[in-house]
């Protein structure tokens, strides 16, 4: 039997993360950053204006373990606004957001300010303080709908400017660099 192969990225601001893009428009995919073995999948996804932590493998096992809502997922997120406690609170209690037309209450998380990690600047400029005050904020949750973390914010009127994902369970982004591939011998 083929041993499994795992790989941990630095997904950068503008690519897909997929191998296949399905709208044929000009994006990198990740196939551009790296010879992956045929069969590898992205665990999760992080959407195109998101950046950081992206797991992949080829074990569909592997994949559906660390998918399930057993591992946290954090997030470095650089919001529109200053922060209060009132609003970080309702992060960590569950906000409602929208999933697939539905109104849901997102489960209880863990959520902090933090000061700018000082991550290398995007590809896209991010509008500087002449617009208005911005905020760091850990937001850590185990499960993960679609564009969960940004509809979060915008639910308390803090608008997402930047999105890193910086760990999935104990797997952290640390020094890996934008667009870097790290091939590891485990992911769980």
């Amino acid at each position: 039997m083929e041993k499994h192969r795992h790989f941990i990225i630095h997904k950068p601001w503008g690519m897909i993360s997929q191998f296949v893009n399905p709208a044929k428009r000009k994006k990198t995919l990740l196939g551009d950053l790296y010879n992956f073995p045929e069969g590898t999948m992205a665990i999760g996804r992080l959407d195109v204006a998101s950046e950081g932590l992206l797991l992949l493998t080829t074990s569909g096992k592997v994949s559906a373990e660390i998918r399930s809502n057993k591992y946290e997922k954090e997030y470095y997120v650089q919001v529109d606004g200053l922060i209060t406690e009132n609003k970080i609170e309702q992060l960590r209690k569950g906000v409602q957001i929208g999933v697939k037309g539905e109104k849901y209450i997102t489960k209880p998380g863990k959520a902090f300010c933090i000061e700018d990690p000082n991550f290398p600047l995007r590809s896209q400029k991010i509008r500087d303080e002449r617009h208005g005050p911005t905020s760091w904020i850990s937001i850590i949750i185990k499960e993960g709908k679609f564009r969960q973390v940004r509809k979060m914010t915008a639910a308390v009127n803090l608008p997402t400017l930047r999105l890193i994902r910086v760990r999935v369970g104990n797997i952290k982004l640390g020094e890996l660099k934008i667009s870097d591939v790290k091939e590891v011998s485990s992911l769980v």
